[in-house]
């Protein structure tokens, strides 16, 4: 069984797959495998504990081994944090003393001397070009050695492992659930789901893979062992297309197709003549991608094979030498005479294409009669459209109180955002209150009958929906953008890591502060290192073997409302042309002292992979009360090629952290509340007693002790809450 296969049912699950060895004397090396779990904020269950000493000795060192690699990786553990100025977060210098100071010692280096003076006789001042600047004065152990050990605190996070079914039965349970997820995976969960489905393409399969990027993971694999593809679009045969060359088989980008060997290009070929053959209206899809199609169309030459008819139509419409009109087209015209009606009738033939469309035939209706038609035509068919587009109307019509001047915040697939004045006029009331009692009602029909006694962790309530996987990094304690989660410490400290892969590169860690009404700006920068609320460790501005960088804030001492974190790209490769990168954020009370970086203390790791040039993982709000709580954002700015900086984007950042902040996202809770409506008990976990009966349980950790036949929801696979 391949190492890295079990490595991701940890990450994913939190579970060790049950470890099979020789009989023997484990136990103290169990226990020494817990105490080295307990340092990096990882515990084994009880069942594990009693399981491993079981096992000999040599097998328990052997998977204490891979597993503590692979936790380490999940909190950023895997790599050296060093700091710039020795004793962060105590003795950071005021910025204006600290750049005197690499003026004073450049122009006491004979090296540097006359370069200093020449560029100090034109008024500016080259940061970059001063010898001590942006890179460590010290070692690793150095800086080590500079700090008391961490004292151990009750908040300190600690993740419970749990002990698995057989490494084979879990990692077919991880890929069936990843495959079959009725929410798309982020960019790595599709790399993990590749990893799987090529390990269990021969093996159980999912009942449906009704997720189209997924889709053309598992077919990547299915062709590559012989097996029969899942097509039923010609977008499946683009998508798959895509996954073989290795490009982006969400189709947000382009692909630059590979050549490809004669049996793939048969077998896409057949595909794409099976698929217009059964429905030769499906041509219409082409259209949308016509250019895609086009390339690949070179790639298959297609008139190479007069034996499949249909797939040379696939092309002959992509050239336009074929009519093949869409359905958006279709319904382009319709709306374009006015004809709303007709152009609803149409729609119902592609139920989520009407529900996506359904605002804009409310608002184009004239009369009352054409408001209820459209109304009545949504309630027929809500019953066929999947979970997820149920849930994503239902999150739209919530946010439609607002008319004409409201704020839109648009976040695309890659999780690039802006925003914009809403110029559409108000949804009528009456029929948005309808079609919300209507999706209540068909999401109410869908989920579990009795679902037994539900035990609620109450923090998880105000978790976002996962309605798409691309609205969420991947890493340790992440939440869906929109979710809320509680921040109980006295410090918030957080950090950022990058490895360049072939020229220098500067990040920089900065975190803006904003008042009630987003405004009013202060910060924590490179260019502003100290401040009453905190400290920055100082700038790093070239990470060939990796660089790190930290903010230090105390709550208490915070003047404003929001804390805003950001990742600015000073220079050099963007997020994802980095080695590595990842941003993440600790807890602490004031006495524990530590290191810059304690894995105990790690609270979200996140990997930084998208677009642009500023990174907004998440941000912090003050309630009236004082208390804190974190808005994950996940969003990636355009910004500029080069010298992005906190005081550059600070009105941009406020006017999306705005938009964010006041929408009113589809949470747990809304899906709870229709839940409990059919339990027999629902209960509140008090974070301490656990049920001696299973339960279905939905919280942030599974606690230990819970009944193994219970039913578990946790982030890692709240995906499971959304109805199919």
């Amino acid at each position: 069984m391949p190492h890295h296969l079990e490595s991701l049912v940890v990450r994913h699950a939190h579970r060790l797959p049950v470890p099979s060895g020789p009989a023997g004397q484990g136990g103290v090396a169990a226990r020494q495998f817990d105490a080295a779990l307990m340092s990096v904020g990882f515990k084994l269950s009880t069942a594990l504990l009693e399981h491993l000493p079981s096992l000999s000795e040599e097998t328990v060192l052997d998977i204490a081994a891979r597993t503590l690699g692979t936790v380490r990786e999940m909190v950023g553990d895997h790599v050296r944090h060093n700091v710039y100025f020795i004793d962060f977060p105590l003795n950071v210098p005021d910025t204006f003393e600290f750049w005197t100071q690499c003026i004073a010692e450049a122009l006491a280096d004979d090296a540097s001397r006359e370069g200093t003076l020449a560029r100090l006789r034109t008024g500016v001042v080259d940061l970059l070009a001063l010898p001590s600047y942006g890179d460590y004065q010290h070692t690793y152990a150095e800086m080590l050695a500079a700090h008391d050990e961490l004292i151990g605190a009750v908040g300190d996070r600690l993740t419970v492992l749990h002990l698995g079914g057989t490494p084979e039965n879990e990692i077919t349970a991880l890929y069936l659930a990843l495959a079959g997820s009725p929410t798309p995976l982020g960019e790595g969960g599709l790399r993990d789901l590749g990893s799987l489905a090529e390990h269990c393409v021969d093996g159980p399969q999912p009942e449906a893979v009704p997720v189209r990027e997924n889709r053309a993971i598992v077919n990547l694999a299915r062709l590559h062992a012989g097996a029969d593809l899942l097509l039923d679009t010609v977008t499946d045969v683009l998508r798959l297309a895509c996954a073989l060359s290795g490009g982006d088989v969400t189709l947000a980008a382009p692909t630059r197709f590979r050549v490809l060997p004669r049996p793939v290009r048969r077998a896409l070929l057949a595909g794409l003549d099976a698929v217009v053959a059964a429905a030769p209206a499906k041509l219409a899809d082409v259209t949308a991608h016509r250019e895609a199609f086009k390339r690949l169309g070179e790639r298959l030459h297609p008139h190479e094979y007069p034996r499949w008819p249909h797939a040379c139509d696939v092309f002959a419409v992509a050239r336009g030498e074929k009519k093949a009109r869409s359905l958006d087209s279709q319904v382009e015209e319709l709306l374009g005479a006015n004809d709303v009606m007709a152009a609803t009738k149409l729609l119902t033939t592609a139920p989520g294409r009407l529900f996506r469309s359904l605002d804009r035939l409310l608002r184009a209706c004239r009369t009352q009669d054409e408001r209820d038609a459209v109304s009545a035509a949504a309630e027929q068919v809500a019953p066929q459209i999947s979970g997820r587009i149920l849930l994503s109307a239902r999150e739209h019509l919530q946010n439609r109180t607002q008319g004409r001047g409201a704020r839109r915040v648009f976040v695309n697939r890659r999780a690039r955002a802006w925003v914009t004045a809403d110029t559409r006029p108000p949804m009528p009331g009456a029929e948005r209150k309808r079609l919300i009692a209507a999706l209540d009602a068909e999401t109410r029909r869908r989920l579990p009958e009795q679902p037994g006694h539900l035990l609620i962790d109450p923090d998880i309530l105000d978790v976002a929906l996962p309605l798409s996987g691309k609205a969420t990094a991947a890493g340790l304690g992440v939440l869906p953008r929109g979710s809320l989660s509680p921040v109980d410490g006295e410090l918030l400290r957080f950090f950022v890591y990058w490895k360049q892969a072939s020229q220098r590169t500067d990040f920089d860690l900065s975190a803006l502060m904003l008042d009630a009404s987003y405004r009013n700006p202060t910060w924590l920068s490179y260019t502003a290192l100290t401040s009453v609320e905190g400290e920055h460790s100082g700038d790093i501005t070239d990470a060939p073997d990796g660089a790190s960088e930290f903010i230090n804030l105390r709550l208490g001492a915070v003047r404003r409302t929001f804390i805003v974190p950001q990742v600015n790209i000073y220079a050099g490769e963007g997020f994802e042309e980095v080695e590595e990168s990842f941003f993440g954020f600790m807890l602490r009370d004031a006495e524990q002292q530590g290191r810059p970086f304690e894995p105990r203390t790690v609270r979200m790791k996140s990997e930084l992979r998208g677009p642009g040039r500023v990174a907004l993982p998440l941000a912090f709000l003050r309630g009236r009360d004082g208390s804190w709580r974190a808005k994950w954002l996940h969003l990636y700015l355009q910004g500029n090629p080069d010298a992005n900086r906190v005081e550059g984007n600070r009105v941009s950042v406020a006017t999306l952290l705005r938009g964010i902040v006041e929408r009113d996202y589809l949470t747990v809770r809304y899906l709870v509340d229709l839940m409990a409506d059919r339990a027999t008990a629902t209960t509140l976990w008090d974070g301490e007693t656990v049920p001696a009966g299973p339960v279905t349980y939905i919280g942030l950790d599974r606690p230990d002790g819970l009944h193994p036949d219970s039913l578990t929801i946790t982030p890692e696979n709240l995906r499971d809450l959304i109805p199919g």
